[in-house]
């Protein structure tokens, strides 16, 4: 993923100008990425950056007329003064020299950065006040360590390359690790909003230019003031997110997210190329996207599983684990697929993504105990205190913990997917739309008809459009409500047969199956990640010649005995353990790639 790496320290000057290129080189995940590196031994300033061509970022190292303010930046800033020709961050350089170090307030976006100011002998290692661009972070006696992503300060580092029991425990039971921790016990994450300064001295102070009480204390408005601002405010962020034209590609969904984007957004004809992800026969996403992207006047493309998934998924399944620090499991290596599909669109990816979150308060931010035998005790006990943390972060504002807590550690991890193959945004995390949103009444948040009475405003025809989970402009209220339970009910069997299908159930698929020559008899309408099958067909070679490999019986984290029987009841299609499967070939391959590197 592009992103910024780097020592600070003045001790051992020659080990760190040896350490950095290496660091850099981790990053350097595909062949369309630029590079670079920056050093000032006098400062003891060894970084280094990878980015996107004709990026935000592409510009490094920015500085100053005078070259003594240097700026590494990465991520994207959205202002709505920017002009497209100087979309760039040497803008950010100039306001820096204009309002000092206030100018890190009036940032807008995911990122991180590091700023030299070699008039004052100042350092400043910064990101964006949610953490979303997140900056790993070691500190040593006389350095400190920092990168985007945690490889790169394993690379130099083989004393961090150890897991901490408490952060899998987490990982497993919430799908992240929790409180700016990693899976890493030596490795930290800067907290969000964070500018932390060495002056001349070298002398590090860890502060910060946002705290999300700042926006927490804001008064509510009533709800008529509240849907005027909201539409006014959604009309004039989205555009900000499609100025470059002929760049940017829309992936639409079914939901109501991408469709209030594409109402509010009105482009011109054939300008937007749209896509949806699926499977390989139309999915609800797929249909509805497509009357969406033909009623806007806009192409589409359904991006669905081919045989290349199946021949390249080793390569695909291990990038993923490997790209993510080992916080993304092999379930997702379709987002690794469908994003190098959609970069051949388009370089620069906008999405629906946090609508629900921060409109709406739709939440998947939770916790699940394993009671199974995969796992030993002494870390089925980490698996069950991560409930427990869980439920603690969770207290607070409930905006606060969705945008400072689910996002930058849990969504976090599809994110770097994105972002390692196009520039990945959403404006639903633009800090106006966000900010305002600390200002909805009382129990607007439960509710989908601002949403819809946007939508509804904006466009009319894409308001008569049903949603994937039958949202639409009926007026007979027993028709809607009809519509909605069913649209549930087919997405509560798609969930169930593509992931959760008891073992019973399992065995009687697998013998329907082989009747109706190897066809799925369920799932497709909202599903299409039939993990669950394939590790049983396509991947189970692949599956078998991962778990069952004498160096996987080695690790402490598994139980053997149990792991041989999982795989070999999934594989013959006994039972159903899709779940167990595929938290022990991320595991493995995590120790792989990230601990044994």
């Amino acid at each position: 993923m592009p992103g910024i790496v780097g020592i600070i320290g003045k001790g051992s000057s020659g080990k760190h100008a040896h350490d950095l290129p290496a660091m850099v080189d981790c990053m350097m995940h595909e062949p369309f990425y630029k590079k670079g590196i920056y050093v000032n031994v006098e400062l003891g300033v060894y970084a280094g950056w990878t980015c996107h061509q004709d990026s935000f970022a592409d510009c490094m190292p920015a500085m100053n007329g005078n070259k003594d303010v240097i700026l590494l930046f990465c991520g994207e800033h959205f202002d709505a003064q920017l002009s497209i020709l100087d979309n760039r961050a040497t803008a950010l350089v100039r306001r820096y020299e204009v309002e000092g170090e206030a100018f890190l307030k009036g940032l807008n976006g995911w990122f991180a950065g590091l700023l030299i100011d070699l008039r004052k002998s100042k350092i400043i290692l910064f990101n964006d006040r949610y953490g979303m661009q997140r900056v790993h972070y070691h500190e040593e006696k006389d350095a400190l360590l920092f990168g985007s992503e945690a490889k790169s300060l394993l690379k130099v580092r083989p004393g961090l390359r150890e897991l901490d029991p408490r952060g899998l425990g987490e990982l497993i039971s919430c799908n992240c690790v929790l409180e700016n921790r990693t899976l890493f016990p030596k490795v930290s994450l800067l907290p969000g909003g964070a500018a932390w300064e060495w002056d001349r001295g070298g002398k590090l102070a860890k502060k910060v230019y946002f705290v999300p009480s700042e926006w927490e204390g804001l008064s509510p408005l009533d709800e008529a003031t509240f849907s005027v601002k909201l539409s006014e405010t959604v009309r004039a962020v989205i555009p900000r997110y499609f100025r470059e034209t002929g760049r940017v590609g829309m992936s639409l969904t079914g939901g109501l997210d991408s469709r209030m984007m594409m109402a509010c957004l009105n482009p011109s004809v054939g300008e937007l190329p749209c896509y949806t992800f699926g499977g390989k026969k139309d999915m609800l996403d797929i249909t509805i996207a497509r009357k969406i992207a033909e009623v806007c006047g806009q192409s589409h493309t359904a991006l669905r599983i081919g045989p290349s998934f199946f021949s390249e998924f080793q390569k695909l399944a291990e990038k993923t684990v490997y790209v993510t620090d080992g916080s993304l499991d092999v379930s997702s290596t379709h987002d690794m697929y469908f994003n190098k599909l959609a970069r051949e669109i388009a370089p620069i990816r906008v999405t629906g993504k946090f609508g629900s979150e921060v409109i709406r308060d739709h939440t998947m931010f939770n916790a699940g105990i394993y009671e199974g035998k995969l796992f030993p005790q002494e870390l089925k006990s980490y698996v069950r205190k991560a409930v427990g943390t869980l439920n603690e972060a969770k207290r607070g504002h409930g905006l606060s913990v969705a945008v400072f807590k689910d996002f930058p550690w849990r969504e976090y991890n599809k994110i770097v997917i994105e972002q390692s193959q196009s520039i990945f945004r959403s404006p639903y995390m633009d800090n106006d739309l966000v900010r305002l949103m600390y200002r909805a009444p009382v129990g607007l948040r439960s509710s989908n008809q601002p949403q819809r009475g946007i939508i509804r405003e904006c466009n009319p025809k894409l308001s008569a459009i049903i949603s994937d989970r039958g949202y639409g402009e009926q007026t007979n209220p027993l028709v809607s409500r009809f519509l909605e339970l069913y649209y549930y009910a087919l997405f509560k069997a798609d969930y169930t047969y593509v992931y959760a299908l008891p073992h019973w159930l399992a065995r009687l698929d697998t013998i329907l199956m082989s009747i109706n020559g190897g066809r799925p008899l369920l799932g497709g309408s909202q599903k299409f990640e039939y993990y669950r099958i394939w590790y049983r067909r396509e991947l189970s070679g692949y599956v078998k010649e991962v778990l069952l490999d004498p160096k996987t019986a080695t690790r402490s984290c598994f139980d053997w005995k149990s792991l041989e029987v999982i795989v070999n009841r999934h594989t013959q299609g006994t039972h159903n353990y899709m779940n167990e499967i595929t938290k022990a070939m991320s595991l493995e391959l995590t120790h792989r790639l990230l601990i044994d590197m």
